[in-house]
């Protein structure tokens, strides 16, 4: 298991914002094997004492919402810590954690109520990054408009119907045929 300040080297000197949101086989292999078991043990609730300082919840946000996204991707596990994700960012905010991280590390404070399902989690995201992150957010507040919308139009994400065997409404299936937006 990798410590917070590891996953932190890591994601922001390693993988760095280039290569953050890229579907990349080899890097999602990498975090399989360097991160399994941190993301095991922080689904567990094992790493919850992390959210109690800026970083090290920073670091616990990217294990339990970034991590899974590519160890899993397509398949039912990348989602099945979201949940935690969310009320563990929450909490972050409350706390204030986020601002007192630099952007754009700070989206990851943002980005599990972007990946949530639930219409208050999308609005308060967009909120934030509108608030938060005033020389970064122009490049984020697209994609968490287009979340939002989403959620706002079908109640949960249609491409994610898939890999959850979920059935597709006509209207989802005929967004999804027409390109919708891949999240």
């Amino acid at each position: 298991m990798s410590g917070w300040q590891t996953v932190l080297d890591f994601w922001l000197n390693e993988v760095g914002p280039e290569k953050w949101y890229a579907a990349d086989p080899a890097l999602d292999a990498e975090i399989t094997r360097r991160f399994g078991g941190t993301v095991t043990a922080a689904r567990k609730g094992e790493l919850d004492d992390w959210i109690l300082h800026p970083e090290e919840a920073l670091a616990l946000l990217i294990v339990l919402d970034q991590f899974p996204r590519n160890m899993w991707r397509d398949r039912p596990e990348a989602f099945d810590g979201d949940a935690h994700a969310v009320a563990l960012a929450k909490r972050a905010l409350n706390l204030g954690h986020d601002v007192k991280v630099p952007e754009p590390e700070r989206q990851f404070f943002y980005l599990p109520l972007m990946h949530s399902e639930h219409q208050m989690d999308q609005d308060r995201c967009v909120r934030l990054i509108l608030m938060r992150m005033p020389e970064t957010g122009e490049s984020n507040l697209p994609h968490a408009i287009a979340h939002r919308d989403i959620i706002r139009k079908f109640g949960r994400f249609p491409f994610r119907n898939a890999a959850l065997s979920r059935r597709s409404t006509a209207a989802e299936a005929a967004w999804m045929a027409d390109g919708g937006y891949r999240v």
